[in-house]
């Protein structure tokens, strides 16, 4: 008598440890030829032109007549729509244009960079470059300048400045989608890319700027010398 209590106890138990089966839904398969149900099907030619509604047979005849398939290529409809075309480069054209509308579509996300007063240049450089990576991916860019302590409390004009100066290192070509506004953390602000492609200016090093700088005052110096030089050439006929 307690054989069958024990068996229900233990199927039951299994069932339960196990849980329910999903319910897998396997993706339709395209039907051709004589696997296609239909007693009438709208057709459309090898060459794209309309056929009207013909019975299966007579669709079935019409592409045997022409050494192709008769491919169901839209099963809902009333009456379903049939084409005659080979299989084989019916195939590859739905898998082209998946490919195509795979590639075109892309989820747009807004990332965030954050950064401080004390980031140091460097840092600011790497942010503003990862920023442009991912504006030219076509993502929205939230950059934050995060504020603590005493900082929070300094001039909203110069705390505004330093998010601006961090903007303007960004190598890409980009609007502003939200102005620079207070956050609960500091200032805020979202920027978003111009166009499908972002070239922008190249980040120049503060070393080439003083490079530039010195090699201009030195081009001036010299200049000056030989000013002075040939002023003195000229006093009464020169020395010569």
């Amino acid at each position: 008598m307690l054989a069958p209590v024990w068996c229900c106890y233990y199927i039951r138990s299994t069932y339960l440890r196990k849980g329910k089966k999903k319910f897998i839904q396997y993706k339709e398969r395209t039907r051709i030829n004589n696997a296609i149900r239909a007693a009438e099907l709208r057709v459309v030619g090898p060459e794209g032109e309309n056929m009207g509604v013909l019975s299966l047979a007579e669709a079935q005849k019409a592409a045997d007549d022409a050494k192709l398939d008769l491919i169901e290529i839209s099963p809902k409809a009333k009456p379903p729509v049939a084409k005659i075309m080979d299989f084989g480069q019916y195939r590859y054209e739905t898998k082209r244009k998946a490919s195509e509308v795979k590639a075109k579509s892309h989820v747009t996300e807004t990332k965030s960079v954050q950064v401080k007063i004390g980031t140091g240049d460097h840092d600011q450089k790497l942010k503003a470059k990862r920023a442009a990576d991912w504006l030219n991916e076509g993502h929205r860019v939230k950059v934050d300048l995060f504020l603590w302590g005493r900082y929070k409390y300094m001039e909203p004009g110069f705390l505004k400045e330093r998010l601006e100066r961090f903007l303007k290192i960004i190598p890409a070509d980009y609007k502003l989608a939200e102005d620079i506004k207070k956050s609960p953390k500091g200032f805020t602000t979202t920027i978003e890319r111009i166009g499908k492609s972002v070239k922008g200016p190249r980040i120049i090093e503060e070393t080439e700027t003083v490079e530039k700088t010195e090699e201009k005052d030195s081009g001036e110096v010299s200049k000056s010398k030989k000013k002075g030089l040939d002023d003195l050439m000229n006093i009464e006929g020169g020395l010569i």
